[in-house]
């Protein structure tokens, strides 16, 4: 019965998106309208394929489900490679303007590129990473299978249209052109659907869990999940011009929507990129150091005062703007005082080492997630002093923000989720170990070098920046021009850009270890039922 009715909604959707295409106001808005009419229209195929076929009744209720997980893990090393790509390609864009072909103009320029590396790196491998290892770490700590089913699989599936949907639509042109939100309306509303899915199945696996204790990487991974959904749905409100064009207005205008885009921004940050990657944290380092978690309690601690603190840090973005100066300071009050929670939570992955320090010089992984919490640690401190308004006038909207940015997301969140790849794989395929450390180490030290350069790099550039807009001449003129500070930063782009060839080597070594992991390691034998929590 359930697949006559897939049979009806997938044929809707393979018509009304046909019909969408054919009315189509603009050229994104029929690709993305034509890509869901071939993804409805395969599904159609598939099921009607599938239909009335006997199924063979396995019960599965004490297996984990690792089917989806491995899916994940595949795709976030997919797209991390791909979103590596496109960022070192637009870095040398910006060193080199020629790499600004004029045949690829409106499809391959920088400000087109430059949402489809953001999102590539943050939602496709940064999101299915933690769409993966929380899926692993639910089942594991709860003892219980997934819950709803295939329900996992339409989260994951679901997701990757979303990404589709969304890179295909930047290069044609299809953005709200606000930072860590801009799709438009319809893939808007897609994504929404497919996360309360994901919150459904997160949230119904902790509810029907055989263990009376809630791991406390799955409260950082819920508050992940709630907290992006309400933050997404709330800076997305628009109205879209025509329903058969890509274009929306927002609702909120002028520094109202400046505001609720970075109360999102901020909080993508906090939650997407620090609370879900905290949930990461609290589980694989212990497991792979073989040691508990230092302390339970500043685990809590720090939890609650992220959680608490973390969503009015937004309005430190909009320093001396039309934001009323008690907003501004109100965020950044509220991101001095994040700090140190903060350091609280990076002291207590560290420690989680205690009487396992030896790792270190032996296990090139643990090594991996200790750097990863260490550049944690410097981007919450240097998060907190940038929002200070003094310091706010010499680094915002220079590339000190990007060298900031960078080192956060390559060094925590890059390096936290190439430690969860290597635990996970061995694991997942039923292998007794990496095909090699030695390559481990080469990506650990080709990472880090890459980001020092990029960071370095972006935080010298940012500082001459902020310091040759701001001098003026006896009679107040700007001495510089934007122009000669684009000219003074090339040496810096280059290095830049280098850095961003390293880590992307890093991460190919990556995908080819891993690669050789399933192929080639020595097989040990499955063991995937659902036992007491692990």
């Amino acid at each position: 019965m359930t697949n006559y009715i897939k049979l009806i909604v997938l044929g809707l959707v393979t018509l009304l998106a046909l019909i969408a295409a054919n009315y189509a106001r603009d050229l994104a808005y029929l690709v993305n309208a034509l890509t869901v009419a071939l993804v409805a229209g395969g599904l159609f195929l598939w099921t009607l394929r599938h239909t009335d076929e006997p199924k063979s009744q396995v019960d599965l209720s004490g297996e984990y489900m690792d089917g989806v997980v491995r899916a994940g893990v595949i795709a976030t090393a997919i797209w991390g490679v791909v979103g590596f790509l496109a960022g070192t390609f637009i870095a040398f864009q910006l060193a080199f303007p020629g790499l600004n072909f004029d045949w690829a103009q409106g499809y391959a320029n920088f400000g087109r590129l430059r949402p489809l590396h953001t999102s590539a790196v943050i939602f496709a491998f940064g999101g299915n990473a933690l769409i993966a290892t929380s899926f692993y770490v639910v089942q594991r700590t709860s003892a219980a299978r997934l819950w709803g089913g295939n329900l996992a699989w339409f989260v994951f599936w679901g997701y990757q249209l979303v990404i589709v949907l969304a890179a295909t639509g930047y290069l044609l042109g299809a953005t709200q052109s606000k930072e860590y939100a801009e799709p438009e309306w319809y893939v808007d509303l897609w994504l929404t659907v497919v996360w309360l899915a994901y919150l459904a199945v997160f949230l119904g696996t902790i509810v029907k869990r055989k263990e009376p204790h809630i791991y406390v990487a799955n409260w950082f991974y819920l508050s992940f999940i709630i907290t992006v959904a309400m933050l997404h749905v709330v800076n997305n409100l628009s109205i879209p011009v025509s329903i058969f064009g890509s274009k929306s207005v927002q609702v909120f205008s002028g520094v109202q929507d400046a505001m609720t885009q970075w109360w999102y921004g901020h909080n993508a940050v906090g939650f997407f990129l620090t609370a879900g990657f905290l949930g990461m944290m609290y589980y694989f380092v212990p497991k792979q150091a073989e040691r508990p978690v230092y302390s339970y309690k500043l685990s809590i601690i720090h939890f609650w005062a992220l959680i608490f603190i973390y969503i009015w840090a937004g309005p430190h973005h909009l320093h001396y703007t039309a934001l009323p100066d008690w907003a501004s300071t109100l965020g950044m009050v509220f991101s001095i005082v994040l700090w140190m929670p903060s350091w609280g939570g990076m002291i207590n992955g560290l420690m989680t080492l205690s009487g396992a320090w030896d790792k270190l010089r032996t296990d090139p992984v643990i090594r991996m997630m200790v750097i990863s919490i260490g550049f944690y640690g410097m981007s919450t401190f240097e998060g907190p002093m940038m929002s200070i308004r003094a310091v706010n006038s010499l680094s915002h909207y220079t590339d000190w923000t990007i060298g900031h940015v960078h080192s956060g997301a390559l060094g925590w969140n890059g390096m936290i989720t190439f430690g969860a790849l290597y635990f996970l794989v061995p694991k997942l395929w039923n292998r007794e170990r990496l095909y090699s450390l030695s390559l481990v180490s080469w990506h650990f030290w080709l990472a880090t070098i890459g980001i020092i350069l990029y960071a370095a790099a972006m935080w010298v550039t940012g500082i001459m920046e902020g310091l040759m807009w701001r001098e003026v001449d006896a009679n107040g003129f700007l001495v510089n021009s934007f122009a000669d500070t684009v000219a003074a930063k090339f040496p810096m782009y280059v290095v830049r850009g280098l850095g961003g060839v390293l880590f992307l080597s890093g991460a190919l070594i990556m995908c080819y270890n891993l690669w050789m992991t399933v192929t080639r390691s020595p097989a040990v034998a499955p063991v995937n039922s659902a036992v007491p929590a692990e």
